[in-house]
């Protein structure tokens, strides 16, 4: 009949292995409990449900301990009296796998997707009765696959992937490591070390120290692979009385010291990279004071008239004898401070100046001429006490002492720039010429190889050129030197037209040897 042919399968249909749905709504195999019978009246509100798979005994013992420890750690809060359907819920990223893994490997195999009709809708999910055991040729070839599976399911994600993770991450750093192990380049083969500075030794004025000891100058030499190392002395004291063996180059402050030391060390070289005229260091007070006694000039620059000073002190006057003056009442010979003759240039620059004004204008030249301005020059210097040997000396006392020891001090006007471009002249400092002037050419004379290319540098390297401007020299390029100045807010004779020419080497030698004497 009908029913009975609904409730009975086919010989056929009993011979087909029993494969479940789709994987879509096949649910993971029931191994706990059923649950309780749902009423009649609701039986058609709840799914079908497929039969569970056929196991065979090997696989559902070989299953079992993976069942276990799938339901010892089961979530907690899921009683392992669930239906199937809880368990498989509280780890729902399994399933699909699972699922995945139930499915047959041949297409052809599948059961048809429509179940008979007789098919019990709300049937209870009891476990199946142990069916007998199928020759392993007989089984099919998805029921392990599906026990396998089933055993998985039940297997939290979280514990599987973790592992996998772990040996994964493990996996790629061993190889990173390995790769870089294999690929790491040797390291760069440093640059060749630069060849070791040629050093140079030199014996200048003291006020050539600063350029030389200016940092930017030491590396500028250095750029051209030269080291030098000065020591300072009196320029005439490097024409004299120095050992110049021990150095390859002597650069003394003016011409007639530099024409010396050539003709001694039969050299014909010589170099004049910059030059400074001379200059008076003052204040206002003192300039103005000057000006009323009708020895300084105040226009177009303060300028001090060697003749009439010179008479003032072949008379005596004294600061306090001046008319009017209350900035420097003071009982002292109106004297300018310098260096001293027997070994400074810039005292024998000075001697140069007013030798020439008391020989009437010209520049001296003969025993008679010297003998008859000895006693006019003589007291500007003896008068003045103790002096020092370099122009260093009376020059930072001016700087950070005042007028009350040395009203005047008798400089080189790169001096005066150069401490302007420092920051180290007060407000009331003045820069005064003395007329006439003389040129102090710094002279440069090599004594060998080594000497004669630092001459070489400094006369023609445009940087050095440039740092001897900023030392307040005047250099070659002269544009330098006036933009220095003008920054400095110095004012200086951009024109130097009163400027007298110095007694040679002998005559000078003489007139300071005559000065010396009076020393006692």
């Amino acid at each position: 009949s009908a029913s009975t042919q609904a409730a009975a399968p086919t010989q056929a249909q009993a011979d087909a292995p029993a494969v479940s749905p789709a994987p879509a709504e096949a649910p993971a195999p029931a191994v706990s409990p059923a649950p309780a019978e749902v009423p009649a009246q609701d039986r058609t509100s709840v799914p079908a449900v497929s039969p569970a798979p056929v196991v065979s005994p090997v696989l559902a013992e070989a299953a079992a301990p993976a069942e276990a420890a799938a339901s010892a750690e089961a979530p907690a809060d899921v009683p392992s009296g669930q239906p199937a359907e809880a368990r498989s819920e509280a780890a729902p990223a399994a399933q699909p796998v699972a699922q995945e893994a139930a499915q047959p490997s041949d297409q052809a195999t599948a059961q048809p997707a429509t179940q008979p009709a007789a098919q019990p809708a709300a049937q209870p999910a009891t476990p199946a009765p142990p069916q007998p055991a199928t020759p392993p040729a007989a089984q099919p070839v998805a029921q392990p696959a599906a026990g396998l599976a089933a055993a998985a399911a039940r297997v939290p994600r979280r514990k599987v992937l973790l592992p996998i993770g772990a040996a994964v991450v493990v996996a790629v750093v061993a190889a990173v490591v390995v790769v870089n192990l294999g690929t790491e380049e040797p390291p760069p083969t440093p640059p060749p070390a630069a060849p070791p500075l040629a050093v140079v030794r030199g014996v200048v004025g003291s006020e050539k120290m600063a350029f030389f000891e200016d940092p930017k100058v030491v590396q500028a030499l250095a750029d051209k692979g030269v080291k030098v190392e000065v020591e300072s002395a009196g320029s005439r004291q490097i024409a004299t009385s120095v050992d110049l063996d021990a150095y390859d180059f002597a650069f003394p402050s003016s011409a007639p010291a530099g024409e010396y030391i050539q003709r001694k060390r039969k050299v014909s070289a010589k170099y004049t990279p910059f030059s400074s005229p001379m200059a008076i260091a003052t204040f206002q007070p003192i300039a103005d004071l000057l000006t009323k006694a009708n020895v300084v000039k105040q226009s177009p620059l303060p300028t001090l008239n060697v003749s009439r000073h010179l008479e003032m002190v072949t008379e005596g006057t004294k600061w306090d004898q001046l008319s009017g003056n209350s900035a420097y009442p003071v009982d002292k010979n109106i004297l300018i401070s310098t260096t001293d003759p027997r070994t400074s240039n810039s005292a024998a620059m000075y001697l140069a100046i007013i030798s020439y004004v008391a020989n009437g204008g010209k520049v001296v030249h003969g025993t008679a001429q010297e003998k008859s301005v000895l006693p006019l020059v003589t007291p500007l210097f003896t008068g003045q006490g103790y002096t020092d040997n370099t122009s260093e000396g009376p020059f930072n006392e001016y700087l950070t002492v005042g007028m009350g020891p040395s009203p005047m001090v008798w400089i080189y006007e790169a001096q005066f720039v150069e401490a302007a471009a420092k920051g180290q002249i007060k407000p009331g400092m003045v820069l005064m010429y003395p007329s006439p002037t003389v040129l102090s050419k710094h002279t440069l004379v090599p004594l060998n190889a080594s000497g004669d290319r630092i001459g070489q540098l400094l006369s023609t390297d445009p940087q050095l050129q440039r740092l001897a401007a900023e030392h307040g020299f005047r250099s070659n390029d002269t544009g330098e030197f006036t933009k220095v100045a003008a920054d400095n807010d110095v004012k200086v004779a951009t024109d130097l037209i009163d400027v007298v020419d110095i007694p040679s080497y002998d005559t000078l030698e003489n007139l300071l040897d005559g000065v010396a004497k009076s020393y006692g």
